[in-house]
């Protein structure tokens, strides 16, 4: 099944080797008196929250109660003391790329429209990536300059479970390969290159399979936000060893939401078990084969679940591409963010 205030430390985040011995989560601590240096810096919760003190929360308790996923334990403090901030940093990253577009135009002598700025929001199923995109979605809304903010998550890029079964993969759904990347591809270079018009798949959780003939239109928002599994995926290699272009590559701003993965597996149980008296109970779903299961035999289902499918998906696809983005939520055992990493200018 494809696919949350503690201040534990996640798991280290990966860098490249000439630089593995300096970062601030490396596994030896520097000696007494050594300058650190690192590639992202590194606030606490509280160091995060204070560059928002001045702003105004723009949401109220009915917007929270709407955003919250399931299972998710989004608050209006969260809101105010994590994505107040990201959301006024997100805002500089958007005037600043206007006038870096104005710059150039202005050296090269033409005249160019704005095109959508696009971020990538990415981690693992069950820690809170749905919500994060959305309320990143409504608090972008807010600010002046950008009123038009369309989501869209990647489940729509899936391949339909016809075409799954027919390549044998609906075991492997949530992995790479069980996306249409080229066509994911497309449609990100099409809106980050300014069509007026751009149609999406849609994915319905309920039926746990792609709806025939429908699409959500992207029309030239000023922000786009992809959410999915994994937006952060580097270009695969060619046969002739050549590499091609990645959903990356057509990002201004990328966030990953962490957490240990003994905690993603816990959240990923309790909303199994959430939705086991909720979605499940639907005889359309196509999960309520387990509406009927006893505590113990959900609970085993659950975990059967992510050890063979999730699990594995989060180690071998998902988590190594954590140091690809430009920052890095960190959450706690009680789904609150303990700390954020931002990758440096």
């Amino acid at each position: 099944m494809p696919s949350q205030p503690d201040n534990t430390p996640t798991s280290p985040i990966p860098v490249p080797p000439e630089i593995s011995g300096t970062a601030p989560w490396a596994a030896s601590p520097p000696s007494p008196g050594t300058t650190t240096y690192s590639p992202f810096a590194e606030l606490n919760r509280d160091a995060w929250a204070r560059l928002a003190d001045t702003i105004e929360q723009p949401l109220n308790q009915d917007d929270v109660d709407r955003l919250r996923g399931i299972g998710d334990h989004l608050s209006l403090d969260e809101v105010a003391k994590v994505y107040l901030p990201l959301s006024r940093l997100l805002n500089i990253y958007v005037e600043n790329a206007a006038r870096l577009r104005a710059s150039t135009n202005e050296f090269l002598g033409e005249r160019t429209r704005r095109t959508p700025f696009v971020i990538g929001v990415g981690g693992s199923v069950a820690v809170g990536k749905s919500t994060t995109a959305r309320v990143l979605q409504e608090m972008l809304r807010r600010w002046p300059s950008t009123p038009r903010v369309e989501l869209v998550t990647t489940d729509g890029f899936l391949y339909p479970n016809a075409e799954l079964h027919r390549r044998g993969l609906m075991e492997r759904k949530g992995f790479p390969e069980a996306y249409d990347r080229r066509r994911l591809l497309r449609f990100v270079a099409e809106v980050k290159s300014g069509m007026p018009e751009v149609p999406a798949p849609v994915y319905s959780h309920l039926k746990y399979d792609i709806i025939p003939g429908e699409q959500q239109v992207v029309r030239r928002p000023d922000v786009l936000i992809l959410e999915g599994l994994n937006v952060l995926q580097p270009a695969r290699v060619q046969q002739d060893g050549t590499t091609g272009l990645s959903l990356s590559d057509f990002f201004d701003f990328s966030v990953y939401v962490d957490a240990k993965s003994q905690h993603i597996q816990q959240w990923y149980v309790d909303r199994f078990m959430r939705l086991r008296h909720g979605a499940f109970a639907d005889p359309e779903s196509y999960f309520h084969q387990y509406s009927s299961l006893t505590d113990e035999e959900a609970i085993a289902r659950a975990t059967d679940i992510w050890g063979r499918i999730n699990g594995p998906n989060l180690r071998e696809n998902i988590l190594p591409t954590r140091s690809r983005a430009r920052l890095v939520m960190a959450k706690g055992e009680k789904h609150a963010v303990s700390r954020v990493l931002l990758r440096k200018v």
